[in-house]
């Protein structure tokens, strides 16, 4: 057993690292404020080839896994860089085409997905079943030239900036009470797809949607894999690394506002001429929130690892534990660090509050800790189902 990166990954996180903070927070606040996109940061990271780390070679990736993935989301997030898309477009997209799309579709979009210039994102989640794929409103209905999609859609990240939403239909055999689920890549600008935007108050470049299909007439090759029995392994084949993903993110921002809080409290002096850190009343939180923060770090590698090791079962445990410990660990650390900084932690200048919108949703979404402690107790203690 090991706990250090190869040297190839080494290199990754410096690198991701240095991209992140020639951007900076301030970056990031702006460009959210001003209701843009972080274009300039995603290009760059697409032409450094930071995107495509976990996609195959062939088709213009880095050839690596999950764990470079993770690397690059961790140390973006890091840098108060925390992309949402990362997780929906690279993460969800680029793995559900790569392992279960037809040749066609994997060189359509991949190398796009691999150098930034394509953004593909994922819609599951219904005003009314949630992300409860078994009761999904969204239809999908064969016909004499493909199919017709009706549905609608509720927080959809990033539609404004994307050429493709994956979204995730019931087929018509569904209805008789069998699931059966099927992915389909629907162009953004497809005649009965139309879009209304939430207001959020999370301080974020990406946008969340409601989506809205109206018989979204799409040709054969739309629908992922080469039949509908793709449907359900291509679904969960995007779940794991969504978790993980997301949890890196999480682990990133915890360190950056435990890093923020750190240098301020250092440096800080009040009472005395000592600095405010060396009392524990300010110490002892943020140090507790810094061993929250590491935990959540290990159970991530583990999950990445065991991910990139086929081991997709044992992933799926330890990717949904890594996503509740890194959920609640960003968020302690965050809140720790506006408390340490007291007034200047609410302020925009030092960069902390601005992130407790993202970091308390990160205990929601992508799925509540609520559902991952169900998940837990019925597959790792045994317990009876409990909804």
């Amino acid at each position: 057993m090991t706990f250090d990166l190869t040297p190839e990954q080494d290199q990754l996180r410096d690198a991701v690292r240095a991209l992140g903070r020639r951007y900076g927070h301030g970056y990031f606040v702006e460009k959210a404020k001003a209701d843009e996109h972080t274009t300039e940061l995603w290009a760059e990271a697409g032409r450094l080839g930071y995107l495509g780390v976990n996609i195959p070679t062939e088709y213009g990736g880095g050839g690596g896994g999950i764990t470079e993935l993770a690397i690059v989301c961790e140390e973006l997030a890091a840098a108060g860089c925390p992309l949402l898309l990362l997780v929906v477009s690279p993460a969800i997209a680029a793995t559900v085409i790569n392992r279960h799309g037809t040749e066609d579709q994997r060189k359509r979009h991949l190398p796009g997905l691999a150098d930034g210039s394509q953004k593909i994102v994922f819609a599951i989640t219904e005003p009314e079943a949630g992300s409860n794929f078994h009761r999904l409103g969204t239809v999908a209905r064969r016909d004499a030239d493909g199919w017709l999609l009706s549905g609608r859609k509720c927080y959809i990240s990033g539609v404004d900036e994307a050429d493709h939403v994956l979204v995730v239909a019931r087929t018509e055999e569904a209805g008789t009470g069998k699931l059966k689920p099927a992915l389909f890549l629907v162009p953004t600008d497809a005649a009965g797809l139309t879009r209304s935007k939430l207001d959020m108050e999370i301080l974020s470049p990406e946008n969340q949607f409601l989506l809205y299909l109206d018989d979204v007439r799409l040709p054969a090759d739309a629908l992922v894999g080469e039949s509908l029995d793709a449907g359900l392994p291509a679904l969960f084949a995007g779940l794991n690394p969504e978790r993980i993903t997301v949890a890196a993110m999480g682990a990133g921002t915890g360190r950056y506002a435990i890093e923020r809080a750190s240098e301020y409290t250092a440096a800080r002096k009040v009472w005395g001429g000592r600095s405010i850190g060396s009392h524990q009343g300010v110490s002892h939180p943020l140090a507790h929130a810094a061993v929250q923060v590491e935990l959540a770090r290990l159970m991530i590698q583990k999950a990445a690892t065991l991910y990139d090791a086929g081991r997709d079962l044992e992933a799926g445990v330890a990717g949904n534990m890594a996503k509740y410990a890194a959920g609640e660990a960003a968020a302690l650390a965050v809140d720790t660090a506006v408390q340490v900084l007291g007034g200047a932690g609410m302020t925009t200048e030092y960069g902390v509050a601005t992130l407790l919108g993202a970091v308390r949703a990160g205990r929601i979404a992508p799925v509540s800790r609520e559902m991952i402690l169900n998940f837990v107790a019925q597959h790792v203690l045994g317990q009876e189902k409990s909804y």
